[in-house]
C-alpha cells in the first residue's frame, strides 16, 4: 500500500521551508521597514535636517579653528559622516523591538514561523542600506557648504572600511536590541547610553589619544574606532587598500565575535520575554 504524497514543503533545521524562502523572508523585513520609513516620511525629513544641522555646526567649529598643516574641516567631516552611518545602523537594529511594539506587530513578528537569523538578516540589511542613503545625502550637503578636496583619497578603501565596520556594528546592535525586551519601560532609552559611550571613546571628533588611558582602553574595543582611523587614513593620507589590514582585522574579529554572541543573547532573552509575557508590554 503506497504512502500518500504530501505536497507541503518540509521544514529545515534553520526554522523555515527552504533557503530561498528564508531569503525572501529576510527581504520582506527590508521592504516592511522601507514602507515604515515612507509612511513616516515627515519624521525622516526632520531627522535628516537635524543630522545635517548638527554636522554643519561641528564642521564649522573646524573652520573657525584651522590648525596649520591639518585639514580640520575634513577631519571633523569624516567623523560626522562615519558616525552618522554607524549610528544609523546601530539605532535601526537596536530599536527594532520598540518599533514592533509601536506598530503593534511584535507578537506577529516574534511568533512567525521563520528563524531569528532570517529576521536579523533582513533588519540588518535594511539598516545598512538606510545608513548609506542618509550618509550620501549628508555628504552632498556638506560638499555644498565646504570645499572638500578628495583628489588624494582612496575611496575604494574607504567604502571597504565602511562595509566591514557596519558588520561589526550589527552584532553590537543585536545585543542592544534585547534591552527593550528586558526593560519594557526604559529599555529604548538605555540603548542611547551605549551609543553615547561609543561616541565618547571612539574618536569621532578628536583623536583617542587625548582621552585618559582607561578610556583609550575601552576605545580599543569599539569598532567605530577602527572605522574612523581607517577612513581618515584613506581620505586624508590616501592610504592604499592593501595597507588597511591593521583596521580591517580588528573589525572582522569584533564582528565574528559579536554577531554570534548577539544572536545567542537575543534568543535567550526572547525566550525569557515570551515566558514572562513581556513581548506586548510597553510599561
Amino acid at each position: 500500500m503506497g504512502t500518500a504524497f504530501d505536497p507541503s514543503p518540509r521544514p529545515n533545521p534553520i526554522g523555515g521551508v527552504g533557503l530561498s524562502r528564508q531569503m525572501q523572508a529576510s527581504w520582506a523585513f527590508v521592504e516592511r521597514n522601507f514602507f515604515l520609513v515612507r509612511r513616516y516620511w515627515g519624521w525622516e525629513i526632520a531627522f535628516i535636517i537635524y543630522n545635517i544641522t548638527t554636522s554643519l555646526s561641528i564642521v564649522y567649529i573646524g573652520k573657525a579653528q584651522q590648525i596649520e598643516g591639518q585639514d580640520l574641516i575634513l577631519y571633523l567631516g569624516i567623523g560626522t559622516l562615519v558616525w552618522s552611518y554607524l549610528h544609523a545602523v546601530f539605532t535601526n537594529i537596536s530599536e527594532m523591538i520598540s518599533w514592533e511594539r509601536w506598530e503593534g506587530t511584535i507578537e506577529y513578528t516574534m511568533m512567525a514561523p521563520i528563524s531569528r537569523l532570517t529576521h536579523m538578516l533582513g533588519v540588518s540589511l535594511f539598516s545598512i542600506l538606510y545608513g548609506l542613503v542618509r550618509s550620501v545625502i549628508l555628504f552632498f550637503v556638506l560638499a555644498m557648504f565646504f570645499d572638500i578636496n578628495l583628489s588624494n583619497a582612496n575611496l575604494v578603501g574607504a567604502l571597504t572600511l565602511m562595509l566591514v565596520g557596519s558588520l561589526s556594528f550589527v552584532g553590537v546592535g543585536i545585543m542592544a536590541a534585547v534591552l527593550p525586551l528586558l526593560f519594557t519601560e526604559r529599555g529604548e532609552a538605555m540603548t542611547f547610553i551605549i551609543s553615547s559611550v561609543l561616541l565618547l571613546v571612539s574618536g569621532v571628533y578628536y583623536p583617542i589619544d587625548v582621552l585618559p588611558g582607561w578610556m583609550q582602553m575601552i576605545g580599543q574595543f569599539s569598532p567605530a574606532t577602527y572605522v574612523l582611523e581607517g577612513m581618515r587614513a584613506t581620505i586624508l593620507e590616501g592610504e592604499a587598500t592593501s595597507n588597511l589590514w591593521q583596521f580591517l582585522i580588528p573589525m572582522m574579529i569584533i564582528g565574528l565575535l559579536t554577531i554570534p554572541m548577539g544572536m545567542f543573547v537575543f534568543n535567550t532573552v526572547e525566550k525569557f520575554a515570551k515566558r514572562t509575557g513581556r513581548l506586548k508590554r510597553s510599561g
